[in-house]
């Protein structure tokens, strides 16, 4: 376990141990406390949420003690804290706050738990460190004035993620359509359907943590007892979370637009190659007809029709004379000019 300690409103971040944390937390006016558990997140495909290796159990064991137990805090209402495989919740417990936010990190999604109080934010994830400290860095440009401020922050770094994530992927999804026109791919279709997926999985882990998030802000700005200035930052969050949300569903209408313009596209080679068939059909089909029709036993065909000239001029001639008039009748109906246009 890996234990870091921000000392606010300096910003001073400090390595240290459970034991030293936990005493922060009890004595310090102002502080951020940050665990990260160990093992490692397991290999999985892009968009995939991060859960603890096989090994590792998927509940605390009775005999060891819970994060929110070894940090000193009060474990009532809190045993999800620090617990794999928990969904996305917001909740206030009292004059505590819990959270379990998603936070997309590099191709995948991981869940950081939080609980807030007037004193102090506690914040508890498996490995993703690089979240930890672009965190620090905007806590050290904000200097929030307290400790449900750094919570806001904090909210708006996890939709940070979830926006780049959402604009890069749409970004990609808008090349992938233009380069279709030019040369259509398979490999397109699969790289499309990673971004359909990813689209999804955004959707998914985010929208129910805006419903619960919204549900408990909304409550809570209607008391009267609620601050002016956390009236405001609940609505900025509340705002940016829909921008957020309308990113990703129009990541989601992106991925479907590429596709309908690959069907479309697909769509129009057959047909070209559907009016080919067509024209050699045209040309072809006389001549089979006269082939079909001197080959037959009449008596007239085979007793009247003696000499050479009689030969070329009806076995050949017949046929020249079919090939002109189709390619006559193609062209009076522009069927040339539309493959010559399409090609």
């Amino acid at each position: 376990m890996i234990v870091s300690v921000v000392s606010m409103p300096e910003v001073a971040v400090t390595r240290t141990d459970v034991a030293e944390a936990r005493r922060r937390l009890a004595t310090d006016r102002f502080v951020l406390v940050d665990v990260v558990l160990p093992g490692e997140a397991r290999e999985g495909r892009p968009g995939e949420p991060v859960r603890a290796r096989e090994s590792e159990p998927a509940v605390a064991q009775p005999d060891v003690p819970s994060v929110a137990d070894q940090l000193g805090l009060d474990t009532e209402g809190l045993d999800w804290f620090g617990r794999p495989d928990e969904p996305p919740r917001a909740e206030f417990l009292g004059d505590r706050a819990g959270l379990v936010v998603p936070v997309v990190h590099e191709e995948r999604i991981v869940h950081v738990h939080v609980v807030v109080t007037e004193r102090f934010v506690t914040s508890v994830h498996r490995g993703q460190p690089e979240f930890v400290r672009s965190f620090s860095e905007r806590l050290s440009h904000e200097q929030p004035s307290d400790p449900v401020a750094v919570l806001f922050l904090l909210l708006g770094q996890a939709l940070s993620s979830f926006r780049r994530a959402a604009v890069q992927a749409l970004l990609e999804a808008e090349e992938l359509e233009d380069d279709m026109f030019a040369a259509r791919r398979p490999e397109q279709v699969f790289r499309l359907s990673n971004l359909r997926r990813r689209a999804a999985l955004l959707h998914h882990f985010l929208r129910p943590f805006l419903e619960v998030t919204d549900d408990v802000l909304t409550r809570r700005m209607l008391s009267p007892a609620f601050p002016q200035e956390r009236r405001r930052l609940a609505r900025e969050f509340q705002t940016s979370g829909r921008l957020v949300l309308a990113d990703i569903e129009s990541l989601q209408e992106a991925t479907r637009r590429a596709f309908a313009s690959y069907s479309s596209l697909i769509a129009g080679e057959q047909n070209g190659v559907i009016n080919r068939l067509a024209i050699v059909s045209v040309i072809f089909l006389p001549l089979s007809f006269l082939t079909g029709f001197f080959g037959m036993n009449f008596a007239f065909l085979t007793d009247e029709l003696e000499t050479r000239d009689e030969f070329w001029l009806l076995a050949v001639g017949l046929q020249v004379l079919a090939v002109l008039v189709s390619l006559y009748l193609l062209h009076r109906t522009r069927i040339w000019r539309r493959l010559r246009d399409d090609d």
